[in-house]
């Protein structure tokens, strides 16, 4: 839809007003209607994230992996709606997106069942915990998408929709495969559906245009399926909600390592810019010591 994102830094993910303070800096300064202004959630980042929409930025909510917070997100988006549509704001002018990671949940959730099956604890289970292998982040994905489903489709939301409001979009992030042993475009073909963005990396925008299948509405099938994952790792001692907090706290971080190094860089180039165009203007200027100029 031409929406480009630009995050707020990860410092912040666990303070409130200065996410705000600096979520409304970055729109400002960019100015642009199609800009997204990236906010983790985190407990402390959906009070922002409610604010910010009501302010009229956009917001792309990051680092969801539980379902749980994916339903806090979606209803913070709602309030800050109804809070316009009740000062007779517009609303129609406001949008938003909710970025559910994939892969990782599977990474780490296929790592903990692996140290099960190696130590022999429940070896009763030891088939089943095979079988559950890189199942767990689509099946949260398409549970999470069923209480996409519910919220807009209440009565609470057709208020808004007739004023013109537009649904929080999910997209489906981390989408490349990190394991060999499953397809190139497994966290694509299951999740296709309706008000989906799927995020690929080049390689799997590739991997899908060679061999990818367009399964319509496929985000809708295998639901009981998937209730079933979150039963049986629960049975095995592999607590979902575990896996999706411990995620949450790795996933702050490993934004904030790559956005280090980039304001780093950006601030050396910086430097260098400045530096060249002082050169310069001394030169032109006649000023560079020795030349007689």
């Amino acid at each position: 839809d031409g929406f480009v994102s630009l995050e707020v830094s990860p410092h912040l993910a666990y303070d409130t007003e200065g996410t705000m303070a600096e979520a409304r800096r970055l729109f400002q300064i960019v100015d642009r209607s199609n800009l997204l202004i990236k906010i983790p959630g985190t407990s402390d980042g959906v009070p922002a994230i409610e604010q910010m929409l009501y302010d009229g930025v956009n917001v792309n909510v990051t680092l969801l992996f539980s379902i749980q917070s994916y339903e806090a997100v979606v209803k913070a988006y709602i309030r800050a709606l109804e809070r316009r549509a009740a000062e007779d704001k517009a609303v129609n002018n406001v949008a938003s997106v909710g970025s559910f990671f994939l892969s990782r949940i599977d990474v780490l959730t296929d790592q903990l069942l692996a140290d099960q099956m190696s130590s022999g604890h429940g070896a009763d289970h030891g088939l089943r915990s095979e079988q559950l292998l890189g199942r767990f982040g689509i099946a949260n994905a398409k549970l999470a998408y069923q209480r996409f489903k519910k919220v807009f489709a209440d009565d609470r939301w057709k208020p808004l929709e007739e004023v013109g409001a537009r649904v929080q979009r999910m997209l489906w992030t981390s989408t490349g495969t990190k394991d060999p042993r499953y397809s190139d475009v497994y966290y694509v073909e299951p999740l296709i559906g309706p008000n989906r963005i799927n995020t690929m990396p080049e390689e799997t925008v590739a991997a899908f245009a060679d061999q990818g299948k367009v399964m319509e509405n496929s985000v809708e099938s295998g639901v009981g399926e998937a209730q079933q994952v979150l039963v049986d790792l629960k049975a095995l001692g592999v607590e979902p909600d575990s896996v999706t907090d411990q995620l949450l706290v790795e996933g702050v971080q490993k934004f904030i390592d790559p956005f280090d190094k980039l304001i780093r860089a950006l601030e050396e180039k910086r430097r260098e810019y400045i530096n060249v165009t002082s050169t310069s203007s001394n030169i032109s200027m006649g000023k560079v010591e020795g030349t007689g100029i």
